[in-house]
């Protein structure tokens, strides 16, 4: 269940005492005028996983923090804070339990114009849609990534540099892009693949439709080359989501496909119907050759995901899913509930 946050790959202690540190930094710092007050948002969340009749506990607190440096300057970053409460193994009808900390991307962006951002330092691999946009858990319908999600990205971040921007701005049609370059790091700090890579997508904002390609090529014993594809479509005048995504690599391929209909025309969206919101995801992964690098499974594997949002007031929603999950090896099924609270207030007052 942790590749929906890539936990495996990242290194802890050390980095979130630099992003608290930091964070300090800038929060000590002297009082900004109202547009550069830095800004602290996040998500907390008491999630469980359910499979094979045995059930995982995990309280997780993911801040964000924002501070802006003058007019062109942004410091970003984001943590992963969790406490995983899972059933022991043998006939020990006990819990055991793991505790992580994780700096998940800290970045430093330059305002160029409005048609070029410079990025350093380690930022969110920019392959595909769901790494940016999905992992956090006030964002996700899910708990679980799809099948597929490391494939491209990696460890999900990327230590080096990075150019985005809009390259074209039309009242019909905006083209957008994203280029890289990643260092090569095993360190506790850092941990990235040697790598570069890039992204480019088309918006159309009269049917609210946008759809891009991604590539990535890896350094490494073996070169590796990764191409994606995504597509995302969310119609006016109605509250349906179509979230679509498609990556080939070397070794293997797979793909996910989303959608979610929040019911807010019956009531209006503050009603107790209105409130909900089914979701429903489609994917699969196919092995070409054995990898253990990539992320995706050993073998060909389907997965179906029902789930149903409830969003109360203030910010609070609670997620729940069922999954079953089918392949050569194994079929199962999975349970997810969560409830979720996503924050968002400035460091200080603004004058």
């Amino acid at each position: 269940m942790w590749n929906r946050l890539n936990l495996s790959t990242y290194a802890h202690g050390s980095r979130l005492r630099k992003f608290i540190l930091l964070t300090g930094a800038l929060l000590t710092a002297t009082h900004a005028p109202a547009q550069s007050t830095p800004l602290i948002s996040g998500g907390a969340g008491f999630l469980t996983s359910t499979s094979g009749g045995k059930t995982s506990y995990i309280p997780t607190v993911m801040p964000l923090l924002a501070a802006p440096l003058g007019s062109h300057i942004l410091v970003e970053g984001r943590a992963t804070l969790l406490e995983d409460l899972y059933p022991s193994g043998g006939s020990d009808s006990g819990y055991s339990h793991l505790y992580y900390d994780a700096l998940t991307y800290m970045q430093l962006n330059y305002l160029v114009s409005s048609h070029m951002t410079i990025i350093a330092g380690e930022y969110l691999t920019p392959f595909g849609s769901y790494n940016e946009r999905l992992t956090p858990i006030w964002i996700s319908n899910f708990e679980d990534a799809p099948l597929s999600f490391n494939l491209g990205i990696g460890t999900g971040s990327s230590v080096g540099g990075m150019l985005r921007g809009s390259a074209v701005s039309k009242r019909n049609f905006s083209l957008d892009y994203v280029a890289y370059y990643s260092a090569a790091s095993s360190g506790q700090n850092f941990n990235s693949r040697n790598s570069w890579g890039g992204r480019s997508s088309i918006y159309i904002p009269q049917a609210r439709l946008e759809f891009g390609t991604s590539f990535a090529r890896v350094f490494a014993s073996e070169q590796t080359e990764n191409v994606g594809l995504h597509i995302w479509w969310e119609p006016a005048n109605t509250s349906f989501k179509l979230r679509s995504e498609y990556t080939h690599g070397t070794h293997s391929q797979g793909y996910w496909t989303e959608a979610d209909y929040r019911l807010a025309r019956f009531g209006g969206s503050e009603s107790v119907t209105g409130r909900l919101e089914p979701v429903f995801r489609w994917q699969q992964a196919f092995r070409k050759s054995p990898d253990s690098s990539d992320g995706l499974p050993s073998v060909n594997t389907s997965r179906v995901d029902f789930g149903l949002d409830y969003h109360l007031p203030q910010e609070v929603r609670i997620n729940t899913s069922y999954t079953r999950q089918l392949s050569s090896t194994s079929n199962s099924n999975i349970w997810e509930t969560g409830i979720v609270y996503r924050f968002l207030f400035p460091a200080w007052r603004s004058k």
